[in-house]
């Protein structure tokens, strides 16, 4: 079965919309298109304040992805123990960690010649 066209555009919207419905916080894009030799074209970076949360925000992500697009990741993994849940879309990657994960990883600033957009909490 041939997988179907999504945009990128669709995407993270829709990826930012399940980040949101579970109030996932500090989402940042990172625009990865200007660097050689990337394997995705976004990263999507949120964080949750438990595994419970970051597992939460995986799920509220997939259903909405899935329902709206009709597409689903091409991995996931990490919801074992919910501190860093990568979820592989091919073009757009999304990390979803527990804060102190995300501030000793600090994936942002590997990618220090990525566009990156904030996305402001409306929580």
């Amino acid at each position: 079965m041939a997988k179907k066209n999504v945009s990128n555009d669709a995407l993270l919207a829709n990826i930012i919309k399940g980040i949101e419905e579970v109030k996932g916080n500090d989402i940042d894009i990172l625009d990865l298109r200007a660097i050689d030799n990337t394997v995705c074209d976004y990263f999507v970076i949120c964080n949750g304040t438990s595994n419970t949360q970051v597992n939460a925000i995986v799920h509220s992500i997939q259903k909405i992805v899935s329902k709206e697009l009709k597409d689903k990741p091409w991995h996931v993994e990490g919801t074992e123990n919910g501190e860093w849940v990568l979820m592989d879309y091919v073009n757009i990657v999304v990390h979803v960690f527990q804060k102190h994960i995300r501030e000793y990883y600090n994936i942002e600033s590997l990618w220090g010649d990525a566009n990156i957009t904030s996305i402001p909490s409306n929580y």
